[in-house]
Parts: C-alpha cells; structure tokens; sequence
C-alpha cells in the first residue's frame, strides 16, 4: 500500500478546514486535506456571526468573500406573536466586527477552499478516510480514492474538520451524549418573493411558535431573492405531522401567521431535508497528534447560528498549537486549545438553554430592557463569546437568573 507523508492532515474542507489550511500555509507549513465530496456542496448554517470575519481576514480569505456577493448582514430580528425586536450587532459591547453575510453555504465553503487552495495546500476530492492509527509517534491514516485505490498516509499532525460526519470520533470512539433533548431541523431553500420594504433583508428572522415557545423558525434572505427556511423542535413534536417533510414544514409555517404572511408568494422549489439529532459532544478535544475542530468535537443547536464561528475560533486556536508545537514549543493542549474554545462554546450553551427553557425570550422581548443590557446581549449573538470583559460572557447562568427575576417583577 502506497505511503505518503505530510505535515499536517486535514479530514474535511468545510469552513473549519479550510481556514485552518489557510492558517497553516500562512505559517509555511505544508498542508493536505481530505475530502468525501466533490465541491460546491450543499449544506445549512448559511448565517454567519461578525466574529467570524475576523478569522476568515487572519487566513487571507477575506477579498474573497467580500467579492463573492453574498448578503449583507448587520443583526437578528425575533418574532413571536405580535411581539418584535431586534439588535444590531454594529451597536454591541465587544470591539470587532459588526456585520458580517448570509451565504449559501455550497457557494461560501466553495470560496475558502479554493482560497486555501490558492495558499498551496494540497485538496483531494472524493477521498474517504477508513482507519486512523494515533499509537505511533505520528498519526497514520488510511484513505481511499475515487477509485477505491485505498493508501496511507503518516502526517506530524492530524485535524478533523469533518463536521457532522464527525470521522474522528467515530473511529477513536470519543463521543458522548450532548445532554440536549433530541431535536429535528426541517428546513429548504425557496425563492421567497418577499415585497420590497416588508422584511428587513440585512437580519435573520427567528420567528417563535405562537403556542409551543421551544418551536422556532428561521428565515435567512439570500442576495439573489431567495431565502433559507427551517424548523426547529424536538422529534416527537414534529413526529405528530403527517406526510414528508416538505408537508410538515409547510404546516408548520403555516401555524405562525406573521410567518406565513411574509412568505405567502414564495415558490416552494426546493424538496425539504431533516437533520435529527444534530446535537453532540465529545469525552476530548484533543490527543496525541490530532485535535477535533468545529462540529467535529461539538455541535449545540443552530438558534444562535454559532456553528461556523465555533468552528473558525477551533482552526484559529488549534493552528497557533500546531505552529508553536512545530516551533519546538511545548504546548498544553488542554489549556490552550480545549479549554479556551470550551469556555465560549459554554457560553453559548447557557443561551441556548435559556432559550428553550424561555427566559432568554422573555429578556428580549422585555419593554423596559437598558442599552447597556442589550448592548452585551447583542456581543454574544455576534459571536463574542470570548470577551470576558463582558459580564454576560463571564457568568452568563447568574446574569440570566437576575434578569429573569427584573423581568418577572
């Protein structure tokens, strides 16, 4: 069998591996990356967070995207009944960058890795990684080609940015359960033909459920008058529905009356597709020799669209490691890489729980809420789950409970 080396391996050319290649081949380390797909390809978490600009400019790829046309982004809007409001995350508490797109991501993933490309690592498409070998003193890796050739390759340094396909975990047995309720996404693309001056296309749209408050949908506009929809609730709700899941999306949608107003024109073109059990986690982050990026390791919920911002701040952290590693450096993976990236993917868990236990609703929607309060809120829902100058970041569990009580009173 063929064996071939390299410096660092990379399982998956999604936002998180291709940033992580650009990251690498900035430093002049060699870089090979491995993909099951043929690109462009379809996949959802099409809302991008602001702090994810800042990661997509660390690795060179941000002319790119800029030029790509994609939707302008500046916030989130939230619905629920007659009830709105909205941030926009230009006016938040954390320095950075306050606007950001909406993409479709087969077009978006496409632009990166052809950027990394661009920077010289090495993509192979249509190769499936089959075994992974972590006892030597370097990670081994068996793959196949299109062909079914099968081959090896023995790399300083192993990354899975595989994503849902979570390959890592799966071969190295280092799942664990989420602790999060087992809960469906429905969603598709349609051509919304939304009125001018009737939906504020610069924001997600986060519509709740008028009677089930842990039922939301999302509304992401496109640039080319299109807009990705979904349906998020636990599998045994959606399971009450009848028919396929286009059936039940259109029912759903058709429950929430702001929603269906809005999207009444649109032209239904795309078939639907369902994700159930997206939610994940994993016993480490790290071993020796490799390290889990993005959705890999842990994957929450889509409410807050954190997904590819988890997945860039992973690349940017876990390449700093890799780079100072091959410096000669000893590095503490534990501290440097997985418990830096935990603390903020913990953050975003608190929000997420509050979400559907429904205090985080009833702060939003709240009348009397202050500027400084929604400033540090509309941080987090910008991606800065980081910044612990922000209170809200800092003790996110306490400061929610206090603001359930002040809005309770």
């Amino acid at each position: 069998m063929q064996n071939q080396s390299v410096d660092v391996l990379i399982i998956g050319a999604g936002p998180s591996g291709s940033v992580a290649a650009g990251l690498l081949r900035k430093r002049g380390i060699g870089v090979l990356v491995l993909e099951r797909e043929t690109f462009p390809r379809f996949s959802i978490g099409e809302s991008l967070l602001p702090q994810s600009m800042a990661y997509i400019e660390e690795a060179g790829m941000l002319q790119a995207v800029v030029e790509a046309g994609f939707q302008y982004k500046n916030g989130a809007a939230f619905v629920r009944g007659d009830r709105y409001t909205d941030f926009d995350f230009r006016d938040k508490f954390s320095p950075g960058w306050g606007t950001t797109y909406q993409v479709q991501r087969a077009r978006f993933d496409d632009v990166l890795i052809r950027e990394a490309e661009k920077q010289g690592a090495e993509v192979r498409y249509r190769h499936q990684v089959t075994a992974v070998d972590v006892s030597g003193e370097q990670p081994v890796v068996s793959a196949t080609d299109e062909a079914g050739n099968q081959y090896q390759i023995t790399c300083r340094f192993l990354l899975d940015a595989s994503g849902f396909a979570r390959v890592l975990p799966r071969l190295l047995d280092l799942e664990t359960p989420s602790g999060f309720p087992v809960r469906s996404a429905i969603f598709t693309h349609v051509e919304d033909r939304i009125p001018p001056g009737t939906f504020d296309r610069n924001k997600i749209r986060i519509s709740i459920h008028p009677e089930y408050s842990d039922v939301w949908y999302w509304t992401i506009p496109f640039s080319d008058g299109r807009c990705s929809l979904g349906v998020v609730a636990e599998a045994t709700f959606l399971d009450r529905y009848a028919g396929d899941d286009m059936a039940k999306l259109r029912a759903l949608v058709g429950e929430e009356p702001a929603l269906a107003r809005l999207l009444e024109n649109a032209h239904w073109d795309t078939p639907a597709r369902c994700i159930t059990g997206y939610s994940a986690n994993v016993r480490s982050l790290w071993g020796k020799g490799y390290a889990l990026l993005g959705n890999a390791g842990e994957f929450l919920d889509p409410v807050f669209s954190s997904g590819v911002t988890i997945a860039f701040k992973s690349a940017s952290l876990a390449t700093e490691c890799i780079a100072r590693e091959f410096a000669g450096e000893t590095v503490d993976w534990e501290n440097d890489y997985s418990k830096t990236l935990r603390d903020g993917v913990a953050c975003f868990r608190a929000y997420v729980d509050a979400w559907y236990a429904g205090r985080f609703q009833k702060l939003i929607f709240h009348p009397n809420s202050t500027d400084d309060i929604r400033r540090m809120i509309s941080s987090i829902l910008a991606g800065y789950a980081w910044d612990r100058s922000n209170p809200f970041v800092a003790d996110p569990t306490r400061r929610l409970n206090i603001l359930e009580q002040f809005c309770a009173a």
